[in-house]
């Protein structure tokens, strides 16, 4: 309601009436004009107080403000002429829609030449100027305030700011005045104006300065108004973009990047936006207007309504809808260019009447203005982004336009940005699964399982693990970690795992194999590019490998978080004293190995950083709980979510048994007890193994004598203890195998001279040592050569053969393939 001063209210005549006619409030100045009092009129039609009662009270159409000349009934009958100022006021907190209608009564003629008030020069300032006394009164405004007003300053002279306006910014203008003219200081307003029935809101800055007589006394109050509409836009356009900097692109994940660009858009710009997305070409090059096939297929990425529930959104999220030529979305995409429709059920009549369901729904939301603009970024085409208007008057202007163009400018390059990342990610990890191993081998020596995963946010890294099969019936266990992230260091990866291979086939010790692996980091950091310049390789590994016949274990590490053992029989597990050594890369320095005893069933971790270090935690405390995961046995529960984004297929497994003892279960509680609910930060590679021993039943050794008369005896005794073995379907091929190695040791090799046979339940394996260092090699003997076919013959004879160095000298050894059923 209008507020209250201590001053005479009955100088203007004022009431109210409700948008169904009836006089709701009735003041002491409309009681002077009319003879009424508030008791008799309050209640009833206002259209009783007409002279001619036919005659409409109110308009039809309720108009912002009307004025002008009513014929009213006097309560003694008489007909009085009355100049009437209306104001419609929409329904808002203090009550229904009504109609203020005011009238001066007192003041209406002009000042007197040597009134303070009237000394002022209104008609020189090309300000809008008002002047009101010192009861609020306006008693003059200039030129300019009129044209503001719209009119004459003789039909409001008299009449209270917040009556002038009528509006509730009004009221808020007039305390403001109220309080320079109690308190004699001048003050500055800034006050938005409610849109008018054009749908237009304007900004005006409202400066209010007393105004003194000669002898300092306040006299009254003048007031200037400054219409800083566009600079109040232009500053919210700069908060829209400086806003959409801030908030979009917060993330590379695509779909969050396009919902941060239509949350940013409602309602500041749009009352419903929608962001469709093109899915990229199968051969992974990015769309361009030219190369773009109508109808277009666009995938609804995001969407965003002033509305709850969105009912604009005839497409779902993640739903692909085909857009013909005629529509906006094809033809900004095929020009690049923003496709601006003011009335859209008349400027897409061709689109709609294909679809008519569009159509009713455009018509029933009263959707009157939107503008489909073109996601476009590095010159590739992502999709369009189509802005809406229902719910405000205004249409979209062309400075509305700018600012969407700039706001989705920015946004596409996040978008964009979201892609590439999505699209080296998965190509990164496409890369990383081809070069880990797709399943770990089945060997005698060990049961393994293992889990990858990639970083949450980091993108994928340079972990890698392998289990690799050596001769004797060893086995090799490695884990490893290359610094950096992306496609580099996951090739950089499968460089070094190759490596590790093919010196694993060698037989190398652990230490001296990191040694050689130290090497070719080193080549790798002095490699150029191709751009020329030089990268820094740098990675960490632990390297291990496990003799089930002797049950010993040999390993080096180099900068790798050292490895945890839980005995069997369910003891606490704790880490391995292991020499750390230097990262691999640094050169020149040495890397120690270590020997172990474990007894079968002993489970082995090794794992990656990424595993224990954390920002919430110490590595110290990360790597108690590893121990404590692995202490006690594994319990019944849902297992790690190892398949979705977080490295599909990167669980594998070599004969796990089931129940509460398997691997994968340990490997899936070691995950749970120490990674976070969102991921880790780092890659992490786990690789666990449960030991098995060979008994000795399935071991023989003999000592040879440096006699080659004696060979043919050495041959009786394998032939008997593989008859013992229930192995004489392949006596035959043993008894010739070991005659050429033995013979062979014993003509070129040094004393001690010694064979072993080793038989699993699918090989039999011969070894020959001896302590020359000087290996033998395969070669082709002549037609007439009386020796050099003996390896030859194993070759052919074995499925594999080989030569390994120890500290002692060499073994020889050859691997047979025993029938199935033994």
């Amino acid at each position: 309601m209008i507020p209250e001063y201590p001053y005479d209210d009955a100088a203007t005549a004022r009431a109210v009436v409700d948008d169904g006619g009836t006089l709701r409030e009735w003041n002491e100045g409309a009681r002077r004009l009319l003879g009424y009092a508030a008791d008799e009129v309050v209640g009833r039609p206002a259209a009783g107080l007409l002279a001619d009662p036919a005659g409409p009270v109110l308009p039809a159409d309720p108009s912002y403000r009307v004025d002008g000349l009513l014929r009213l009934r006097h309560r003694d009958g008489n007909t009085v002429s009355v100049w009437v100022l209306a104001h419609h006021r929409p329904a808002g907190a203090d009550g229904p829609a009504h109609w203020l209608v005011v009238t001066p009564l007192e003041d209406t003629a002009p000042l007197p030449d040597d009134d303070p008030l009237a000394r002022t020069a209104l008609a020189q300032s090309p300000c809008a100027t008002a002047v009101y006394d010192e009861r609020l009164r306006l008693r003059r405004f200039n030129r300019a305030m009129s044209l503001i007003m719209g009119i004459p300053e003789e039909r409001v002279r008299g009449l209270r700011p917040s009556e002038v306006g009528g509006r509730r910014e009004s009221e808020e203008i007039e305390r403001d005045m109220f309080h320079v003219l109690t308190t004699g200081r001048a003050d500055d307003v800034r006050t938005l104006v409610s849109a008018d029935v054009a749908g237009r809101t304007s900004a005006w800055l409202f400066r209010v300065a007393p105004v003194v007589d000669d002898g300092g006394r306040v006299r009254g109050v003048c007031m200037t108004m400054h219409d800083f509409t566009e600079e109040h836009l232009a500053r919210k356009r700069l908060q829209l973009v400086n806003e959409a900097s801030v908030r979009i692109g917060s993330t590379l994940d695509v779909a969050r990047t396009a919902q941060e660009l239509a949350d940013v858009c409602v309602p500041a710009l749009a009352d419903f936006v929608s962001i469709d997305l093109l899915d990229g070409p199968e051969d992974g090059s990015d769309p361009s207007p030219v190369s773009l096939t109508f109808p277009v297929a666009l995938r609804r990425t995001a969407h965003r309504s002033s509305t709850p529930g969105g009912p604009e959104a005839l497409t779902g999220l993640g739903t692909t809808r085909s857009y013909p030529a005629p529509s906006p979305q094809a033809a900004c995409l095929a020009t690049g260019n923003t496709v601006l429709a003011g009335d859209p059920t008349a400027a897409l009549t061709e689109w709609l009447a294909e679809d008519p369901v569009r159509a009713r729904r455009i018509r029933a939301l009263g959707i009157h203005s939107s503008m489909s603009v073109p996601l476009r970024a590095r010159g590739s085409t992502l999709g369009v982004a189509v802005l809406s208007r229902f719910l405000r008057p205004e249409a979209f202007t062309p400075d509305d336009v700018l600012l969407a163009e700039e706001v989705t400018a920015r946004a596409a390059v996040c978008i964009d940005n979201a892609r590439r990342y999505s699209r080296e990610r998965e190509t990164a990890l496409a890369l990383q699964r081809s070069l880990l191993p797709q399943r770990l081998p089945r060997t005698a020596a060990v049961e393994a399982a293992s889990r990858y995963l990639p970083a949450a946010r980091a993108g994928v890294g340079g972990d890698w693990f392998d289990v690799i099969p050596l001769s004797g019936m060893r086995v090799a266990m490695i884990v490893g970690d290359v610094v950096g992230h992306g496609i580099r260091a996951s090739a950089t990866m499968g460089r070094l795992r190759t490596a590790v291979r093919t010196l694993a086939d060698i037989d190398l010790a652990p230490d001296e194999l990191l040694t050689h692996l130290d090497d070719l980091v080193l080549r790798l950091s002095v490699e150029s590019g191709p751009d020329g310049t030089t990268g820094e390789v740098g990675a960490t590994c632990l390297y291990a490998v496990y003799d089930p016949v002797s049950r010993r274990c040999t390993m080096a590490r180099a900068g790798h978080p050292p490895p945890v053992l839980a005995p069997p029989g369910g003891g606490p597990a704790r880490p391995v004293d292991v020499p750390a050594g230097p990262p691999l890369g640094l050169g020149g320095l040495p890397f120690e190995a270590v020997q172990l005893e474990l007894p079968e069933g002993t489970v082995l971790g090794l794992y990656t950083d990424g595993l224990v270090e954390s920002r919430e935690r110490d590595p110290e405390i990360s790597q108690r709980l590893l121990c404590e995961a692995l202490s006690p046995p594994p319990v019944t529960g849902t297992a790690f979510p190892h398949d979705g984004t977080a490295g599909a297929g990167c669980a594998h497994s070599a004969d796990t048994p089931g129940g509460s003892d398997s691997l994968d279960a340990a490997c899936d509680r070691v995950l749970h007890a120490l990674l976070p609910t969102g991921g880790a930060a780092d890659d992490v590679a786990l690789l666990l193994a449960r030991t098995r021993g060979l008994p000795a039943s399935q071991v023989a050794t003999w000592d040879i004598p440096a006699d080659p008369s004696l060979v043919a005896a050495i041959r009786k005794q394998v032939v008997g203890q593989l008859e013992r073995w229930r192995l004489t379907e392949t006596a035959f091929t043993a008894e010739l195998v070991v005659s050429e190695l033995v013979t062979n040791a014993i003509r070129y090799g040094e004393r001690p001279i010694r064979l072993r046979l080793i038989h699993d339940t699918s090989i039999l394996i011969c070894e020959v040592s001896d302590t020359s260092p000087t290996a033998p090699h395969l070669r082709r003997a002549k037609t007439y050569d009386e020796g050099g076919r003996g390896l030859l013959l194993v070759a052919q004879l074995t499925q594999r053969w080989g030569t390994r160095h120890t500290p002692e000298g060499k073994t020889i050894w050859a691997e047979m393939a025993l029938l199935e059923g033994w």
